[in-house]
């Protein structure tokens, strides 16, 4: 973290944390912090286009109102005056939720997703829309509308996806927040290929809910309904640097919105009983995959870092619940999916075509080229099966360590070169496809840098026992030291 006396242009290094607490000791102000993110903005962004559709004199009005607030002594929110990123697929007042697709860019959203309107309420200044690749279904962060989105490590590596540009941006420095979603690993994956930090939340902790869209059609706008997928796996959630901005977010952002499907209607506070930390099982692979030399180093190494701390850490030979949620996964988005795959065909560029094509091949090797709907209501009544078993596993008193994935940041658009290719993708992610299906707390967090390129390690806890896998996270990150492009 940087010390007390930076100067006001490398500000843009400092960690949310210590930057809302300058801002509210009126040590710095918030103008400070905006002009030196728009500046790194300036400096990196036109290289790596992680943040699309900045408007700097909109931050830094912005910035300013909160500054008044200051002096005025209001009651200030935890992230007061600290900038952030919003996602191109989620709605912010004044802006198109374009999804990085053309035809959907020239509507700006009449309101604020609930996420951001909950960032917006602790304090935090949205900066920048962060990239993602069209319709937010890749593991790489490229489309027509905007282009691509570099990897600050390795330009030839993906920034993972969707959330890839959030994770870009972060890494280099142009916000200390970014805000992402994750239905496949869109915030867990980015962050590990980008060497920052990435929580999926459990379901229904941070409201999914967002203004209706709708459709236009000969008779009109049509309301349009999402898939059960959408409801039931998919989450918003922070990114960052660090652990504790992590954490801090993710506080903000848990506002309880019964206007979301699966939303809770109170917040799940740790309790303070001083129980003995969880145990932690290491599960290494499922038995479909080989890890890379350097995922198996980083896991090793961070369930080293947690036995020194005093966690009980055993190592689990296989996990099958885990390989089938992940092979349900594939089955439950891709029918999903099958329903609006016209539409994505004729709205979509090329790069989500080719990469649905790819997807859908792969899905048939697992569940047949058109799954019988018994097949499909099956899936979703064994998903049921096993979010108990594992809560059952799990409770209140044990972690999950796994890779982020068996390979290190995949090379650029590996999904589309070959569906061989596709293939092995699909296969390495599997613990960023178990999780959604299953919807349980899980978090990314860096261990090391191998060959140019950060690996981390993903932890998964109980459902709504985020503070567990945040502490141990933050156990892990503190043998870390030097997972940054600047240190």
């Amino acid at each position: 973290m940087a010390s007390t006396t930076t100067a006001p242009d490398e500000l843009w290094q400092c960690a949310a944390t210590e930057l809302a607490a300058r801002i509210r000791a009126r040590d710095i102000s918030a103008v400070d912090v905006m002009r030196s993110c728009l500046g790194r903005i300036e400096e990196t962004n036109p290289v790596l286009n992680a943040l699309v559709d900045v408007r700097p004199d909109e931050a830094l009005a912005a910035a300013d109102r909160a500054d008044r607030a200051v002096a005025a002594g209001e009651e200030l929110g935890p992230l007061h005056g600290v900038p952030v990123s919003i996602k191109i697929n989620t709605d912010q007042r004044g802006y198109p939720t374009s999804n990085g697709v053309r035809a959907l860019s020239h509507r700006p959203a009449e309101g604020d997703a609930a996420c951001v309107s909950a960032l917006r309420a602790a304090g935090a200044v949205p900066v920048g829309r962060s990239n993602s690749p069209s319709f937010s279904f890749r593991w790489f962060s490229t489309n027509d509308l905007y282009g691509r989105t570099l990897n600050p490590w390795d330009h030839g590596r993906t920034p993972g996806g969707s959330s890839g540009g959030a994770a870009s941006g972060l890494a280099a420095g142009m916000t200390p927040l970014a805000q992402g979603n994750d239905i496949g690993g869109s915030i867990r994956f980015p962050a590990a290929c980008c060497g920052v930090v990435g929580l999926r939340p459990t379901v229904g902790l941070v409201s999914d809910w967002a203004p209706p869209a709708y459709a236009e059609t000969p008779d009109g706008p049509v309301e349009l309904d999402f898939p059960p997928t959408v409801h039931a796996m998919a989450v918003q959630g922070p990114m960052a640097r660090t652990v504790g901005d992590v954490r801090l977010a993710l506080a903000a952002m848990s506002v309880p919105d019964l206007r979301h499907v699966h939303g809770i209607p109170a917040l799940r506070r740790p309790s303070a009983d001083g129980r003995d930390r969880p145990k932690v099982a290491v599960v290494r692979e499922i038995g479909t995959v080989k890890n890379h030399p350097a995922v198996d180093r980083a896991v090793g190494e961070a369930a080293a870092r947690l036995t020194e701390a005093g966690y009980e850490v055993e190592e689990l030979a296989d996990m099958p619940l885990l390989a089938e949620a992940s092979r349900l996964w594939s089955l439950l988005i891709t029918e999903d999916i099958r329903l609006i795959r016209p539409v994505v065909a004729r709205l979509g560029d090329d790069s989500i075509r080719t990469a649905l094509d790819n997807h859908f091949a792969a899905a048939a090797e697992l569940w047949r080229e058109r799954p019988e709907l018994e097949t499909y209501i099956n899936g979703w009544a064994r998903r049921a099966t096993l979010i108990t078993r594992l809560q059952e596993l799990l409770g209140s008193d044990r972690l999950l360590l796994t890779p982020v994935c068996a390979e290190p940041a995949f090379e650029q658009d590996a999904d589309i070169t070959e569906p061989g290719r596709a293939r092995d993708l699909f296969t390495a992610m599997w613990p960023m496809t178990a999780v959604p299906v299953l919807g349980f707390p899980a978090v990314t967090v860096p261990v090391l840098v191998s060959e140019g390129l950060p690996i981390g390690a993903q932890l998964i806890g109980g459902r709504f026992e985020e503070h567990l896998v945040l502490d141990a996270a933050e156990v892990i990150e503190a043998g870390s030291e030097g997972v940054t492009l600047w240190s």
